[in-house]
């Protein structure tokens, strides 16, 4: 479970809400919690002022999570905020990035520089996005999308681990296939068996697991299925990852693609955590 959380807060949005929501679930409680506030590099002349705001901005953040100032690791750095981002997440070893996000689409993000796609595409770590017109009030239902995959193993292992800590939680498996496959013999279609396999993790994590099987385009699947269940979270994995040597351009090779994760980023009706594969299993 996560040990180590760094909230990339700009003091703005519902990123604190979502942070006191995670400390309600037991498993979640006991994480040593990193809050950063960039300053931009373009303070220039008035660092001084720019220093100052955030050391505003940081005590009331702290002062809205309900901490004592000693309970939590507070940064401020200079410089780009999604490279700072990145960077403290890998000086601090982070297990979860917290950030708030527009819910710009991938063009909006680009030309606005968005800080949240930048990091949401390059991430190596489970990364949760809380968008600014979403207002949860607390995490009871989570919806986790099934693929099959070994990401896609951890990422259900994961909710399986944050809802086993709620009280009358409940957990949804979504899996959406493109197309309709006639059942075998057995009577038991691909998506039958797929599902059957995650009820029964799930299971063997101490969670029972509905599973939901539809068919059609997977993003469009995913967020009808989380507003359908009237999901507080949706937890999805992604294997898609720009290669390393892509961190300083423009992310215009995509433009044209489709990104799964992408579409739930900006269309699901609850704050998404995006679960990533391990650098060391690729």
């Amino acid at each position: 479970m996560f040990r180590n959380l760094l909230i990339a807060d700009s003091g703005k949005g519902h990123v604190e809400e979502m942070v006191r929501m995670l400390r309600d679930i037991p498993t979640v409680r006991q994480a040593r919690l990193n809050l950063l506030h960039v300053v931009p590099e373009q303070a220039g002349e008035n660092f001084e002022e720019h220093w100052q705001n955030a050391a505003g901005i940081v005590a009331e953040a702290v002062k809205r999570l309900g901490l004592d100032p000693s309970e939590i690791n507070t940064i401020i750095r200079q410089g780009d905020t999604k490279q700072t981002v990145l960077k403290v997440a890998d000086e601090l070893d982070s297990d979860l990035i917290v950030m708030g996000s527009r819910g710009l689409g991938r063009l909006q993000s680009i030309l606005s520089n968005s800080a949240s796609q930048y990091v949401f595409q390059l991430s190596t770590r489970p990364m949760l996005l809380v968008r600014d017109d979403l207002y949860v009030r607390h995490i009871n239902r989570v919806v986790v999308a099934i693929d099959g995959t070994g990401v896609g193993d951890d990422a259900l292992r994961l909710a399986a681990e944050l809802v086993r800590g709620i009280p009358g939680g409940s957990l949804i498996g979504v899996h959406i296939s493109r197309q309709d496959i006639t059942p075998s013999r057995g009577g038991k279609s691909p998506a039958d068996e797929l599902l059957e396999k995650a009820v029964q993790r799930a299971r063997g994590l101490g969670v029972e697991l509905q599973p939901v099987h539809a068919t059609g385009d997977i993003g469009r699947g995913v967020c009808a299925a989380a507003a359908e269940h009237k999901a507080d979270l949706v937890v999805i994995a992604s294997q898609d990852r720009r290669p390393l040597v892509a961190k300083a351009l423009v992310d215009l090779d995509r433009l044209l693609g489709t990104s799964v994760s992408d579409y739930i980023r900006v269309h699901a009706p609850a704050p998404v955590l995006l679960v990533r594969e391990p650098e060391g299993r690729r």
